[in-house]
């Protein structure tokens, strides 16, 4: 009985959904797609798909891409997930640098704002750093594993930020905690010294971003999560500014109750360095909000509701061009429960955040051949689509909602966590 449990929970991690992402280099010379192991890459400056180059002497990539992102100055690309591993990429040349070997599935990734670090965390809670010295000019790194930077004690880390200035490292979880930690000067021997803890949201936060102008350039931090809200925080002293709700004015006040929290969560946020506003998207919903920041009052206001018509685009990750501020829209999954596909992906551009215009297929950057790589040349069906949202609902409910187990199920988890097998 027991070794049938054990084998449909493997079976269970293999097939587990992961959501499409999308990231847009700071200047927009490129856009990356991730559907479930696949990376794909289009060059918006040759109008052209991206070859990856991979001879890092490190694993291929086998399971699904969990985190994705550029550094500020668009050098350094990074990507992490459920294979363990953290592959770090020229964005300019698209070779593979380096590969870092996890313990345990990469959760999320940042990179130091003067691309000296990578950071990534586990599903663990705890946070790893590598020292990235040289490897632009082709140094090879003196170790395949990350030295550990701090804990957050067995709680999944859903988001990893630095500071605009460099100084801090924010770390979000699934215990409704921020925690706010001094960088330090020598990250390799750890980060002892917390700066502030932001502490509010009653749900998993799943999303952080940090919304700024020129008169404020360290800016605020902005917070999504399952409650339904958009918090507004000063990272220094930890205080709470303002609390957005989103789930009644994305008219889900008539949801029923069993499915509300998962219906009202927030999925990801983007904003734009020097921009007081911010895109929003949520779970179930058909397109964006706007938010607005005030810096000087410290308060958050929606000030527009972007739907997408004609199909069922429910965005699963955004991201934004600080230099055009078209906002990229990725909708889709891998996985996909009784689909023999390994992932679907729609890609929608809004451009002119402030104006809201959604662009038709052959007006995006790149038209149809930048979809084509993006997407893949599979038609998607406007009910796959749908089917893709509801997974990726379902499956982050599943992953960050907490379970309660009984005393007796609980340790037979205990007896047959991966780690114990080695050792039975």
């Amino acid at each position: 009985m027991e070794e049938s449990l054990i084998e449909d929970a493997e079976i269970q991690n293999k097939l587990e959904v992961a959501p499409a992402l999308i990231s847009v280099h700071p200047s927009q010379k490129s856009v990356v797609v991730a559907v479930g192991s696949d990376l794909r890459v289009f060059d918006l400056l040759e109008n052209c798909p991206v070859t990856l180059v991979d001879e890092s002497d490190g694993p291929s990539r086998k399971d699904s891409i969990r985190a994705i992102r550029y550094g500020a100055s668009g050098k350094l690309f990074v990507s992490a997930g459920d294979d363990k591993l953290v592959k770090i990429w020229s964005a300019e040349s698209w070779h593979c640098l380096n590969t870092i070997c996890s313990e345990k599935r990469v959760s999320a990734v940042a990179i130091s704002r003067d691309d000296s670090y990578v950071c990534y965390a586990d599903k663990f809670g705890v946070v790893w750093v590598v020292e990235l010295d040289g490897i632009m000019e082709g140094k090879v790194l003196p170790s395949k594993k990350g030295a550990q930077l701090l804990s957050h004690y067995c709680s999944i880390i859903t988001s990893l930020e630095f500071s605009p200035n460099g100084q801090y490292i924010l770390s979000a979880d699934r215990d409704f905690k921020i925690r706010v930690t001094v960088f330090p000067k020598k990250p390799l021997e750890g980060a002892h010294e917390i700066q502030s803890f932001c502490l509010g949201h009653t749900e998993f936060i799943t999303c952080t971003a940090f919304v700024s102008s020129p008169e404020l350039s360290q800016g605020y931090l902005m917070s999504g999560s399952g409650d339904s809200t958009v918090r507004l925080w000063d990272i220094k002293s930890g205080s709470l500014l303002d609390t957005c709700e989103v789930s009644i004015l994305a008219g889900h006040g008539e949801s029923n109750e069993s499915e509300s929290l998962a219906q009202v969560t927030v999925t990801d946020i983007c904003t734009i360095p020097n921009y007081a506003f911010a895109a929003v998207a949520i779970q179930s919903f058909q397109g964006i909000f706007l938010l607005s920041c005030d810096l000087a009052a410290h308060t958050l206001s929606i000030t527009k509701v972007i739907k997408i018509p004609g199909e069922s685009f429910i965005p699963t990750s955004i991201s934004v061009s600080a230099s055009t501020r078209l906002l990229w829209m990725v909708s889709g999954a891998s996985n996909l429960p009784g689909s023999n596909h390994p992932g679907f992906s729609r890609v929608r551009v809004i451009s002119c955040i402030e104006s809201s215009s959604i662009l038709e297929d052959e007006h995006i950057p790149g038209g149809t051949k930048l979809l084509e790589q993006l997407q893949g040349k599979v038609p998607i069906e406007e009910s796959v689509m749908s089917a893709a949202a509801e997974a990726v609902r379902a499956a982050m409910s599943s992953l960050l909602m907490k379970k309660q187990y009984s005393e007796e199920k609980r340790e037979f988890r205990k007896r047959t966590r991966n780690d114990k097998k080695a050792t039975q």
